[in-house]
């Protein structure tokens, strides 16, 4: 079955420093290829669709490359950005009803489709969000501890100790509780706080390596990790 997918693109990219002066996050290439390509290499290898964009930082310069890209809907956050709870909230009114996928448009994956593993797992009935995650000492490009901890069942709680699991950029949620959220500008993180509390927060563990494009030096570590992924 079919899922829909988010595409998260809009922000400023302003760890990026310099190199986003002039043009945003996602369209800044790792072997040869830009992030957002990468994200939406994920999105299509998984079979997932219709596919969304949301775009505001240099949104022209998203548009102009998604010109010829038929199969994604560009949705431009103006005048303001709207956070990525906010962008969930406005995606889901141009989606298909039911859970969707996101990806973050600053990481790269290897191995097992993320979108494919999460679908495998996730489970309506029990689940809010299923996030993919990595082990803190797994985290290539990271900078910090980790995100969250996770029990024998799946759990997920709050945790940014180096011993927590990171999450990647990657899940399937039901966005009804975005919906039903009576802010515009809002992070997922509050969401996803609701849902660990009611303990519908799940996580599963990526069958690959993930690589953290929002800094310079993530772009080295992650075209790096993909040269080894290549051997």
């Amino acid at each position: 079955m079919s899922l829909p997918c988010l595409i998260l693109a809009a922000g400023f990219g302003t760890r990026m420093g310099a190199l986003t002066a002039d043009h945003p996050k996602p369209l800044i290439e790792i072997a040869g290829r830009s992030l957002l390509d990468h994200a939406l290499d994920v999105a299509r290898d998984a079979g997932a669709g219709p596919i969304a964009a949301n775009a505001h930082y240099k949104a022209d310069q998203i548009a102009a490359h998604l010109v010829r890209q038929a199969d994604v809907t560009l949705l431009h956050e103006t005048p303001d950005i709207l956070d990525s709870g906010g962008a969930v909230k406005n995606a889901a009114h141009n989606l298909p009803e039911g859970p969707i996928a996101t990806l973050n448009a600053d990481n790269v994956w290897t191995g097992a489709n993320p979108i494919s593993q999460l679908q495998t797992a996730f489970d309506a009935a029990l689940m809010g969000a299923l996030l993919l995650l990595v082990p803190r000492d797994h985290a290539v490009g990271r900078e910090g501890g980790g995100d969250f901890a996770m029990d024998s069942t799946g759990r997920l709680t709050f945790d940014k100790t180096d011993g927590g699991f990171v999450y990647t950029g990657a899940q399937i949620l039901d966005p009804t509780p975005c919906l039903s959220d009576t802010r515009d500008v809002f992070s997922l993180r509050d969401i996803w706080e609701d849902l660990s509390s009611q303990g519908r927060l799940f996580g599963k563990i990526h069958t690959g390596t993930w690589a953290d494009v929002g800094h310079p030096d993530g772009i080295t570590a992650a075209e790096h990790m993909l040269r080894g992924a290549d051997v």
